[in-house]
């Protein structure tokens, strides 16, 4: 049934079909095939699928999102960067980065952070000399930082699925979101020296001083959320209600940038990007419980230990596994159908389930800045007015991968902090 499920589901995207509606079809037409399964499932499935309280933080999340565009907070932290790094040659590269890790703390999604921190650094970007097409990639290749320094929708969805810690997962990003971002910088570095990028004149202390009080209320807000996650007072869910309604706050009562008569608006834009993950993840139910009652993960991993024991090469066939994966495949499709046929994997192998967890998704969302499909990739390129075979991407691609099997053979870089919050 597996195969005819397969198949059906791969013959159904090169018609056209949207993802979601393809999982859906696939998965009930290998119903057929089942004994002693009732119709009955297809709709209980998919009702259930949603019907989970660490899923009510993926529309909070993308709410807030929402609120801190509209309510001046994204270019409030530009403007802080801005003052701190345009001295230095390919000064707004490096403010492009910082912003995004510090959005990160944030949204949690790379989505928003794409159009939100894009629709503002591009253009600038272009307007001062970088080239449209490095401008593009590394814009679409920052924003990947905002799902792995927390908070992350992306670890939600993965824990929801999986059962693991979100706020252990949470905790793990931070050292590799960091040091994907000083790779970026680095890389910034490189080619600010080879193609001449300017610098701007050095922002005075005042100046500096004024950015950062315009922007406190902003840069407080990661602090605030994530120390209620690390004391263990909320949990990732609650977090995104602090995050909506700290945003909403700031917004009409000091930035002063959100109206009343906005509202509407902000929630049905919030609604319509909720509705995305919603469908996918719905649709994607009765296809994931088929592979679970078929066994397909046990199959998998007797695949993948027939050809190998050695959990450094199991780890490299997972990654590459998963590139490629992304190279076609939505990032958020691919951590609903293939995170529970993965984890199980990594629990026989006996990998450390957070650890596995940040390598899965750190791969998956390199996949989201890759083509032909990846979404990031797709923002920044039409932010920039240009075709992605313009974007400079790979560069930026060969930095992440680099982190990525960085942190796959030192498990610690993930591990300390959880282990140190909450114990081994």
């Amino acid at each position: 049934m597996i195969g005819l499920m397969i198949i059906s589901f791969i013959l159904l995207l090169l018609l056209g079909m949207p993802v979601a509606f393809a999982m859906a079809i696939s998965g009930t037409l290998a119903l057929f095939g089942l004994s002693n399964v009732s119709w009955v499932l297809v709709p209980q499935r998919m009702f259930l699928a949603l019907n989970s309280f660490p899923f009510l933080a993926i529309p909070l999340f993308i709410l807030a999102g929402e609120l801190m565009n509209t309510g001046g907070i994204t270019r409030r932290i530009v403007r802080f960067a801005d003052s701190l790094l345009r001295q230095f040659r390919g000064g707004l590269a490096y403010v492009n980065v910082l912003t995004n890790i510090i959005m990160a703390g944030f949204s949690g999604s790379a989505t928003a952070d794409a159009v939100a921190i894009g629709s503002i650094m591009i253009p600038a970007m272009v307007d001062d000399g970088y080239p449209p097409g490095f401008s593009a990639g590394l814009t679409a290749s920052a924003s990947c930082i905002g799902p792995i320094i927390p908070p992350s929708i992306t670890m939600v969805m993965y824990g929801a699925i999986t059962g693991v810690s979100i706020g252990s997962m949470f905790l793990g990003g931070f050292i590799p979101g960091l040091l994907i971002g000083l790779g970026l910088m680095a890389l910034v570095w490189f080619y600010a020296r080879r193609y001449d990028f300017k610098r701007s004149e050095r922002a005075s202390l005042s100046e500096i001083l004024s950015s950062l009080k315009d922007a406190i209320w902003a840069l407080i807000a990661p602090v605030i959320i994530l120390f209620g996650i690390i004391s263990g007072v909320i949990t990732a869910t609650e977090a995104g209600v602090i995050a909506v309604v700290y945003a909403l706050l700031v917004g009409l009562f000091i930035y002063k940038e959100i109206n009343i008569k906005q509202i509407p608006g902000i929630l049905a834009k919030a609604g319509m990007s909720t509705a995305v993950p919603s469908i996918i993840i719905s649709c994607s139910a009765i296809f994931g419980w088929i592979l679970a009652r078929e066994n397909f993960a046990v199959a998998i991993t007797d695949i993948f230990m027939s050809i190998s024991t050695n959990p450094h090469i199991l780890y490299f066939m997972i990654i590459l596994m998963l590139f490629l994966i992304g190279l076609f495949v939505d990032g958020s499709v691919a951590i609903i159908v293939f995170s529970p046929i993965l984890f199980p994997i990594g629990n026989q192998m006996g990998f450390d389930p957070i650890h596995f967890a940040l390598v899965i998704i750190i791969t998956i969302l390199i996949g989201t800045v890759t083509p032909p499909v990846g979404l990031q990739l797709y923002i920044a390129s039409s932010i920039a007015k240009l075709p992605i075979s313009k974007v400079t991407i790979w560069p930026f691609v060969a930095v992440m991968v680099a982190v990525l099997f960085l942190i796959t053979y030192v498990p610690s870089l993930v591990t300390y902090i959880p282990h140190l919050v909450f114990g081994s």
